[in-house]
């Protein structure tokens, strides 16, 4: 089993930054992909990123540009840097992890997700 607990939402204006953390414990060395997804109030959920175990990462055309995932492998976190956001990007915020990679993170994470975190809100206001 792999616990995931994010951190780092928040409100923020349009054009402004967030980072959100993922810290993940317990049997990290089974997981090939991670990521995130998001989810609105009247959306469906949206994988966003993903980053496999080599570090390759794959992005949604809606935050291409300017979100940044990235992972500290010794520490278990992942990250997502969220640059230039807009208030179409207000939504609850979800780390995501699964034991298995078709191809890219971003795929995989989009058929199935084997484990994920509570959630952390992101509200962006313009």
């Amino acid at each position: 089993q792999v616990a995931l607990m994010e951190s780092g939402g928040g409100s923020v204006q349009a054009g402004g930054s967030l980072r959100l953390s993922c810290a993940a414990t317990g049997a990290t060395y089974s997981v090939s992909c991670m990521g995130w997804f998001r989810q609105g109030l009247t959306s469906e959920r949206e994988v966003i990123a993903g980053i496999d175990m080599r570090g390759s990462t794959t992005y949604a055309d809606s935050v291409k540009g300017r979100f940044t995932i990235s992972r500290d492998k010794a520490k278990n976190i992942l990250y997502l840097q969220m640059d230039n956001l807009k208030p179409e990007d207000t939504a609850m915020y979800y780390c995501a992890a699964d034991p298995f990679v078709d191809r890219s993170c971003l795929r995989s994470l989009s058929e199935r997700i084997e484990y994920r975190g509570q959630g952390t809100q992101v509200t962006v206001s313009s």
